[in-house]
């Protein structure tokens, strides 16, 4: 993609996983900025009209039952930025700032935020000119929007706060000339809209699912290697077994492993004399577990594509009707539930994999060589790969526990049920980088265990697999320094292009 043209409200979640994997310039479909005009207007004749409204000549918050005098309501847009930019914690990256932007973008000029078009402007000019405001991960308890880290984003236009460009982090005031940031006085509601939403949260949780589709078409194929190099059977993935189960998920994954594994030259060799009843349950339940993780992560992405398209300031303008209502939008239950069930489908995929592990060290049901080596007892082999596999895997189950089940009131008990989503939608970037770290594991061990079967092959496509390790990570033939024959395997699997093209089309939501 050279160029987005965003129309309002109808973003793609390919379209997302696009700018989160790099810049691409976007453009705002003219449309937009009629209907920012109609709500800018009505807001106007609030004020002039002397009724009171929340959000537009009121506090915030607890604070809601005081009114503000007409000559007052800049400086209390401008407060309520200042006031509420106390994140902490280490800065969002760009990849995830990028999205902030664009979902922020989307959300206003869809109309119904009674902001003017200058505020619009102003965050496209800062997207389009690489100049990402600097944003505290933490502070965020998922209702009432994303309070803190939103205040942030907002504070460039103020002349306060840091931008990071190429890497180098200006406070804004020092650097405003050189990079074109003009301050803004901010008009009556639009600091609220800028903080009222669920960005932050659901750009995180978009990171949490864009990296799951890769943890799970790089474990569905270290999956099946695992199969061969343990000589395991193709039978259970018999389409007739599952379509008798009826979940799409599952039907979907048997298919992919029989496809995986078809003309495999390891697979023919036993297909009549193995004496093999059954293979464990790593093995011959991966459409089963794979494909409920599947499920769970489509339902997922549903989710998160409708919330990146959604309006969750407040109070919301509706100016075909003249209407102002004040609601809870900006309150995150949706992308919270999202990003727990992302959650249990990566700590599920990392266990996965993690178990297929033990089984392939495990001479006495692999058949293979103790720990993957040759001259075994001289030389540790996979032992210790196990480990660090183990421990991550543990580690993801305690991350996995439901973050929306939490909640802790804020503003004097106002706010008295939050979501705390922007917590479980962050932790995802952890689950997602073990994972991807056991299935870098999972997969140098299988391609071990496969060339132990020699002169036999596998199948034609994971032939190309073994090759594409095999030019980042050397056979271990004896122990040496095993980190970095890690990292770079893990670092296949986070190369979204490789495994996920692997996929049938169509099967990851944002894969196209």
């Amino acid at each position: 993609m050279d160029k987005i043209i965003i129309k309002a409200g109808e973003l793609s979640l390919a379209e997302l996983r696009a700018i989160f994997t790099k810049h691409i310039p976007i453009e705002l479909d003219s449309s937009a900025y009629e209907n920012m005009a109609k709500s800018e207007a009505l807001v106007t004749d609030v004020i002039d009209s002397g009724k009171t409204v929340y959000g537009i000549n009121t506090g915030f918050g607890e604070l809601a039952k005081i009114s503000i005098s007409s000559d007052k309501l800049s400086e209390l847009q401008r407060n309520l930025v200042l006031s509420h930019a106390t994140g902490v914690g280490n800065f969002l990256s760009d990849a995830i700032v990028r999205l902030i932007l664009v979902l922020k973008i989307n959300a206003l000029a869809q109309g119904y935020s009674g902001v003017r078009r200058d505020i619009v402007d102003f965050l496209l000019y800062l997207y389009n000119s690489e100049i990402y405001p600097c944003i505290p991960e933490k502070g965020s308890v998922g209702a009432s929007g994303d309070l803190p880290p939103l205040a942030h984003m907002a504070l460039p236009m103020l002349g306060v706060g840091r931008v990071r460009v190429n890497g180098e982090v200006h406070l804004v005031k020092d650097v405003q000339q050189k990079f074109g940031i003009k301050n803004i006085e901010l008009a009556p509601k639009e600091g609220l809209a800028l903080l009222n939403g669920t960005q932050v949260t659901t750009a995180l949780a978009l990171r949490g699912l864009f990296m799951a589709e890769e943890n799970f078409a790089g474990a569905t194929v270290a999956g099946a290697l695992a199969i061969d190099a343990v000589r395991g059977s193709d039978a259970p993935f018999n389409r007739k077994i599952h379509e008798v189960r009826r979940q799409k998920g599952q039907i979907a994954i048997a298919d992919i492993y029989r496809d995986l594994l078809k003309n495999s030259e390891i697979r023919k060799s036993h297909k009549d004399g193995c004496d093999k009843v059954q293979d464990p349950y790593s093995l011959r339940c991966q459409p089963q577990v794979m494909g409920a993780c599947l499920d769970q992560i489509r339902h997922s992405a549903g989710i998160l594509e409708r919330e990146a398209n959604a309006v969750t300031d407040n109070p919301l303008i509706f100016s075909d009707s003249e209407e102002v209502f004040s609601g809870g939008n900006f309150h995150a239950e949706p992308v919270g539930f999202a990003a727990d069930g992302l959650a249990i489908a990566v700590a599920e995929i990392g266990a996965m994999s993690e178990r297929r592990i033990a089984m392939l060290i495990d001479s006495k049901i692999s058949g293979l060589p103790p720990f993957l080596v040759q001259d075994a007892g001289m030389n540790s082999g996979f032992m210790i790969a196990h480990v660090t596999a183990a421990a991550l895997a543990s580690e993801n189950k305690s991350l996995s526990f439901p973050s929306v089940v939490d909640s802790l009131p804020t503003s004097a008990n106002q706010e008295d049920h939050v979501s705390m989503a922007t917590y479980g939608a962050r932790r995802l970037i952890d689950m997602v980088k073990n994972t991807a770290n056991i299935v870098g594991i999972e997969l140098i061990a299988a391609v071990q265990g496969v060339e132990f079967h020699a002169p036999l092959k596998t199948s034609p496509k994971l032939q190309k697999v073994m090759k594409l390790v095999r030019k980042q990570v050397d056979p271990y033939n004896k122990d040496h320094y095993f980190a970095p024959d890690i990292r770079r395997a893990a670092n296949l699997v986070r190369r979204s292009d490789i495994f996920v093209k692997m996929m049938p089309s169509g099967l990851l939501p944002s894969c196209g």
